[in-house]
């Protein structure tokens, strides 16, 4: 029996859902993110030489999204963007459910957090990964990582005028694990 090991890129579409979750988070504009997890995508292919087999694609992956994020966001400083939404709430229609109106105000109380609080929260919330990983990709110690996502939350629940009786009706998986609250603080 031979040991052939497969191929890395044979794996690249798993990551396709949360790659793009990640990218929607940071933009918060569907197109450009598109454009982000594409752009991740084509670094992944072109560098799959680096990645190590038996590591973590998913990590590699996030971590290429976010630099790229970055990198973008450093050469797009000048540009005007869509940066409140306006345009994109007029192109795109949501869907009608009972959570709609928490779902909004979820959105614009995310949209409020900084950068790193949005990026660790998506992280460690909503991509499942521990303190640590979320703290290796972005470079910080783990208390780094964990301040962030308490603070984030926090925040949250005061944007949102929630107490620890309210309950949200969120219909959105990665929303709920944005907002859950972590025995590891």
């Amino acid at each position: 029996m031979t040991d052939v090991q497969a191929d890395p890129r044979d794996d690249l579409v798993n990551h396709l859902g949360a790659l793009r979750a990640f990218a929607v988070s940071l933009t918060r504009n569907s197109a450009t993110a598109d454009d982000l997890v594409q752009d991740t995508l084509v670094k992944a292919w072109t560098n799959i030489d680096k990645f190590e087999p038996g590591s973590n694609m998913r990590a590699w992956l996030f971590t290429i999204l976010r630099n790229t994020f970055y990198s973008l966001r450093r050469k797009r400083k000048r540009e005007v963007e869509d940066a409140d939404g306006v345009l994109s709430e007029k192109l795109a229609q949501k869907p009608e459910h009972d959570g709609r109106l928490h779902m909004r105000d979820f959105g614009s109380a995310f949209a409020q957090l900084n950068d790193e609080q949005r990026e660790a929260l998506v992280l460690v919330g909503a991509g499942g990964f521990s303190y640590e990983e979320a703290a290796e990709m972005c470079g910080v110690k783990t208390g780094t990582i964990k301040s962030r996502v308490n603070r984030a939350r926090a925040r949250l629940t005061e944007l949102m005028d929630l107490d620890e009786q309210s309950q949200m009706e969120l219909t959105d998986s990665v929303t709920a694990g944005i907002v859950a609250q972590q025995g590891a603080a």
